[in-house]
C-alpha cells in the first residue's frame, strides 16, 4: 500500500484534479519518494503498458533471430502480435470473466466491502476531527492494480470536494491510515479478490465533515 499525497510521491504535480475521484493507474506513473526497494519498484514498473507489451513479444523477436526465415513473416503478421497482446494481457495477467465468477459468492464479497467502508469512514471521521473541519466531503479512494498475477498494488488517498483536490496528508495522518485501513478480517490482499471478483478496482468511501460528533472531537483535540 502506498498512501498517495504530496510528500509521500517524487512527482506531486500528478495530484491535480479535475473531477473526483482521481484516478491513477492507466493515467499517470505515481514515483514513491525515499527509499522504494527494488521489488516495489519492479512491481511499479510492471505497470508500464509498453513495458509488458515488449516482454510479451520478445519470444518472437528469439524467434526471429534464431530462424532468420521466419524474421520477415512474423514482421508481417500484426495480427498475430495483437492476438499475443491480448492473450498475455487479458488471459495471462488478468482474471478472466469466467474465473472472476467463481472466486467468492457475493455476500462474501459484501462483508468485505462492509468492513472496508466502516473502517475507512473511521480514518476520515479522525482526519476530519483533527482537521477540526465543519463542512464539505471528505474521500478515502483506494485504488488497486487490475493485474493478478502480482502481488495487490494499492494507491491510497484522501480527497476532498473543495477544490477539488488530493488532501495534503501530514505524517501522524498518514500513520492512521496505515494503522487502521487494512486490518482482519479484510487485509489488503482479501479487498483485491473482492475488487477482482466483482471486476471494479476503485473504491472511493465519503464523509461528510459536518457528521463528525462532538466526542470525535474531542478526543482529536486530546490527542
Amino acid at each position: 500500500m502506498l498512501i498517495v499525497t504530496h510528500d509521500t510521491i517524487r512527482n506531486p504535480a500528478i495530484l491535480r484534479v479535475r473531477q473526483l475521484p482521481r484516478k491513477f493507474f492507466g493515467r499517470v506513473t505515481v514515483w514513491p519518494k525515499g527509499p522504494v526497494g527494488l521489488r516495489r519498484m519492479l512491481r511499479i514498473m510492471v505497470e508500464f503498458q509498453a513495458l509488458r507489451y515488449t516482454i510479451a513479444l520478445l519470444p518472437l523477436v528469439a524467434v526471429g533471430f534464431t530462424w532468420t526465415g521466419l524474421a520477415l513473416p512474423l514482421a508481417q503478421a500484426p495480427l498475430f502480435m495483437l492476438i499475443i497482446l491480448w492473450w498475455v494481457e487479458m488471459r495471462v495477467l488478468r482474471t478472466s470473466p469466467a474465473r472472476r465468477a467463481r472466486m467468492m459468492d457475493a455476500a462474501e464479497a459484501e462483508r468485505g466491502l462492509d468492513v472496508l467502508a466502516v473502517q475507512a469512514r473511521a480514518i476520515l471521521t479522525r482526519i476530519a476531527a483533527g482537521r477540526d473541519m465543519r463542512a464539505g466531503l471528505l474521500h478515502l479512494v483506494i485504488e488497486q492494480s487490475e493485474l493478478g498475477l502480482f502481488a495487490p498494488l494499492t494507491y491510497v488517498s484522501v480527497q476532498t470536494d473543495a477544490g477539488p483536490e488530493v488532501v495534503a496528508l501530514t505524517k501522524a495522518e498518514r500513520e492512521i491510515i496505515h494503522s487502521q485501513l487494512f486490518q482482519p478480517p479484510l487485509t489488503e490482499q482479501h479487498l483485491h479478490r473482492i475488487n477482482t471478483a466483482q471486476n471494479t478496482f476503485l473504491r472511493d468511501i465519503t464523509l461528510e465533515a459536518r457528521s463528525v460528533s462532538a466526542h470525535a472531537r474531542l478526543a482529536a483535540a486530546l490527542a
